[in-house]
Parts: structure tokens; sequence; C-alpha cells
């Protein structure tokens, strides 16, 4: 008997899972834990497994659609069986053909060229093995820049291979291939925007007629201007022309690499195992690209060698001085990051009632403290370090601060994530270090060390940076006294932590040089009240005032 199989609930937020791939199609046989399908969530993609045996006869959505938690997801059977009811009663419409019959209509705006019309009529972009959408990378991602391509029209890809880099509103990611073929076609060239599904480049047999794969793209979306990839050939060249900056300088062989470095999956292990330091490779792939050859050809005594070249390129850089008295400007482009950076603190700013609790904290016990520690930790302990562990702790005492606001409810959330706010070149990013109030300092001091590198190095991922329950912002290290913080949604409160500075203070009757340190909470007032947040507060003070307490 023919069972429906309904979009399940893959997080404690979703409330939509996008059909990132099927792995099954109808009329396939299907067993008992067979990988029907990924769905991407609003915290990852994640792989769906059968529950039963059978034949897929019905699938509710094509790859890249979207179905509600509880909407029909599929519907396993028999060969052959009717389920006209089983669809109807989930409202879905007739059988498996609805999923593409909407597609015919799809051509209607681009009528006009008569000989595309019933080419793009029965063609599925989601469906179609050849075609490569634009991935959804981050939770808040809507839209990727194409930071530059490391695959040409005309190349051989093959699985495993980096096509592009992609830059998102959080990190520049590697988006890697899952097919073998040729590059026929890319869908912007380098520095362009392309809609996340939208048709991101063509990877198929040399010779394969794309042109009404091309028109239906266009016919669907209004796609960025891109030369037409029926002929890789001509293709190439002006696709690959207008390579922005990135190109000229990672063409110079520089043997210090500076900032990300771009080598292949391949060369990058093949690097760990022997040790090499990848920053001293010369790359000879695309814009500069380290391959599997460069790590075999790499000798040590070749870095000095090349050492000339770096510093020349460098030299070349800054932009030439501007006479006196003469109007000058420069326009750039805002990154996807600090669109989202703007996007969503105005947000939380405009609709969130903020107010804010400021407290000065004696920080005499944990300079002493922390000098005592470090004699012995294996990572050194920093200041933040101690404030992240203090900050744990009295969320677990003040769980109506460990919470959110989600508009009919209120969450309060029973575990401690804290994000912690790292400067990046391009904005901010909020790596979560998960379960603080468990972890040593230690632990702590380790784990934000390596989040703040790979926050550098454009290497967070988006598990990194989702699900905090609480953010600390600290510019103590820049010299700020005191500053306040925008709360980090869904957050209730954020924590703006200054510099400890050395002031007269009064102990014992007597004015003495002590170490003070000024901490913000902004609060949501939706949520937090004054009385509570100052609780908060006093707990944290005390913590950090006798931070022996942290450690029982």
């Amino acid at each position: 008997m023919a069972e429906a199989i309904l979009m399940p609930r893959l997080s404690d937020t979703m409330t939509e899972g996008v059909i990132a791939a099927w792995h099954k199609q109808v009329g396939d046989a299907v067993k008992k834990g067979d990988l029907l399908a990924e769905i991407e969530t609003d915290k990852a993609t994640m792989e769906l497994e059968s529950y039963q045996e059978g034949v897929l006869l019905h699938i509710g959505t094509a790859k890249g659609g979207k179905l509600q938690v509880n909407d029909l997801l599929a519907i396993l059977g028999s060969a052959g069986e009717d389920i006209s009811a089983l669809v109807a009663q989930h409202g879905g419409g007739a059988a498996p053909a609805s999923i593409t019959a909407d597609e015919a209509t799809a051509p209607a705006p681009v009528a006009a060229p008569a000989p595309t019309a019933p080419a793009t009529a029965s063609i599925d972009l989601n469906n179609m093995e050849e075609v490569v959408l634009m991935p959804r990378l981050s939770d808040t991602m809507t839209e990727g820049v194409i930071a530059g391509w490391q695959k040409q029209v005309g190349d051989t890809v093959k699985k495993g291979e980096v096509l592009a880099d992609i830059e998102t509103d959080k990190a520049t990611m590697e988006l890697e291939s899952y097919k073998d073929g040729v590059l026929l076609y890319q869908g912007a060239k380098a520095g362009e925007k392309i809609l996340v599904n939208d048709l991101l480049c063509i990877i198929g047999k040399e010779g394969m007629d794309i042109a009404s794969i091309v028109a239906a793209a266009k016919a669907g979306v209004s796609a960025p201007a891109a030369t037409t990839a029926a002929a890789p050939a001509t293709s190439a060249a002006p696709v690959a022309a207008p390579v922005v900056s990135p190109a000229p300088v990672a063409a110079a062989p520089a043997v210090v690499n500076e900032g990300r470095i771009f080598a292949s999956p391949l060369a990058k292990k093949i690097a760990s195992e022997k040790g090499i330091d990848l920053k001293f490779v010369i790359g000879t792939g695309d814009n500069g690209r380290i391959t599997k050859s460069d790590i075999d050809a790499y000798t040590p005594a070749a870095a000095p060698v090349a050492s000339a070249p770096a510093v020349s390129v460098a030299t070349a850089a800054p932009v030439a001085a501007v006479p006196a008295g003469v109007v000058s400007f420069e326009d750039v482009p805002v990154s996807q990051m600090r669109k989202v950076i703007a996007r969503r603190l105005g947000e939380s700013l405009f609709t969130a009632p903020h107010f804010y609790l400021t407290m000065s904290i004696d920080m005499d016990a944990a300079v002493a403290a922390r000098a005592k520690i470090n004699e012995v930790a294996k990572t050194k302990i920093s200041f933040n370090d101690m404030v992240l562990k203090a900050t744990a702790l009295s969320l677990k005492q003040h769980p109506k601060v460990n919470s959110s606001w989600l508009g009919d409810t209120i969450r309060y959330n029973h575990h401690v994530n804290i994000g912690v706010a790292v400067a990046v070149e391009d904005g901010l990013l909020v790596p979560v270090v998960r379960f603080a109030d468990g972890k040593s300092l230690s632990q702590i001091g380790a784990e934000v060390k390596d989040f703040a590198q790979k926050a550098k190095d454009k290497k967070l991922q988006p598990a990194d940076w989702e699900g905090s329950t609480f953010t600390i912002s600290n510019l103590g290290m820049f010299g700020i006294d005191q500053f306040t913080a925008i709360i980090n949604p869904p957050d209730a409160c954020i924590l703006a932590v200054g510099g400890i500075a050395q002031v007269p203070v009064v102990k014992n009757g007597q004015v003495v040089p002590g170490n003070v340190m000024k901490v913000t909470l902004s609060c949501d007032h939706r949520v937090v009240d004054g009385a509570t947040g100052s609780a908060f507060l006093q707990t944290l003070k005390s913590l950090l005032e006798e931070p022996l307490r942290m450690l029982v």
C-alpha cells in the first residue's frame, strides 16, 4: 500500500525545507536506509533516508523547490499503484507529472523567438544533470558574488575540483564540482552577482548544445548578461578577460602568500601530510592557485629565490597621491557581508527596544589570577576568555537574559552558546562557543583563537556562526574604555566589554591604584527588564572580582 512521506522538521526552528537534491527519481526502487534526498533547512543541509521499501511514485517538488513542514514530500508504494487519492488528500494536484506541469508556462514571456519556445517548454533546470544552480551557502544568503572562477569555459572538470570562489554575506567559500565533464557555460563573470537557485554554470559533454538550457534559464529569471555558451571556444575569452584585480596579483609568483591562500583540496592534503606551509609555495594554476604538481615540485630552498617579486608587486599597489585642493573619491561596491550586517543590525536597532546598563568591575584579582594560570596553561588565557567563562556561568543563573524574542513566544534557552564578535576585513563575524558553561578556560581560549584565525582566513563555515544565545563584543584591546553594542538577533542581549584601565580607586578608606573594566549590557526590553539585566551584571561582577569561583 502506498505511503506518504511528509516534510520532516529537521531543526528546532525549521518551518520549511528546500530540496537541495533528489537521490532517487520517480520510478526508482527504494530500500530502507537508502538516501532519498538532501533537505536544506534554516540551519544546514541534511540527508533524508527512507524508512520503508518500495518504488518512488511521486515527489512533492523538484530540486530547488520549497515545502512547508508536514507538506507532501514523496510517496512510496508498489509499481503502477494508483496514488491519486493520496496526492489529493495532501493537497498535491495529480501525480508526478504535476512537478513539471508549471514549467510549460515558463516560456510565455519569451514567445517571440519561435524556435526557442518548444525547446524550453519541456526543460526543467532543477532536474537537469548538467545544470549547476547557485547553492545557498549560509543561512541568510540570498545571492552570491563570483569572487573568481577556478575553471574556465572549455576546461575539463572532475568531481571534487573547485569550480569557483563564491562570496556570500558571511565569507568567501570554495564551490566544488559534484560531477565530471567539461565546463560549457558560466552564468556570471567574476565580480557579478547570482541569486540563489539561478543558473551558475553548465557541465556536460564537449560539443553539447546548451542554447536551449541557457534560454530556459533567461526565461525563468533575469540572469546577468552572459555570453552565449553554445560555442564554448568563443565564450571562453570574454568570460576570462574581466577577472578583476586578483588576476594580475596572483599571476606574479609571490613566495609569501598573504591572506587567503587558493589551493586545490588534493594539494592541501598532500601539503599537510608533508608538513609544507602553503604560504611559501608558488601556485602555477589559474589565478595563482596551488596544485598537486606545485607541491610535488616544492623545495624549501626555493623560498628565498622568489621573494623579490613579492615586494615589487606590493610596492606597485598604492594609489597615486591626490594633489591638494582636488576633489577625489572612490565608490566601492558593498560586499555581501556588509549588506547583511546593515540589514540585520538595522532591523535589530529599530525593531528591538534597546536599553543599556553599565557597570565598573574591579579586575585586580582577575589580573593576578590570569598571571598565575598562564604560568602552567598550555594555551594562554586572555581576559576575554575569562569574561566569556564568567558570562556563561552568569547566564545559567539568569536564564531570562539567555533568551530570544520570537513574537508570540519568548524562548528561554537551557544551553549557553556564546557568540564572540570577530572583526574581519569586510565587517564582522560572530563564531559561536557552544555549551560554554561546561568548558574550561583553556578550552575556551583555544576555541576562540581557532575561530579568530579561521575568520581572518575566511575559512569559517555556516555551522561555526549559527545558534548563539548571547553575544560578547570586546573592543578593550583597541583602547576603548566603554561603548554600547547593537543586539545580535535572535539574542536578547549583547555585552560590550571595554579595556582594563589603571585608575585611582578607594579600598579600605585609602586611594590606591586599581584595574577597572567597564562593561555595558544592551538589552531587548521586550524580553529583559532593568532589574533582570542588573542582577545578571552583579553576578558577572562577583565572578570576575573573585575568579576562583569560576574554577569550582
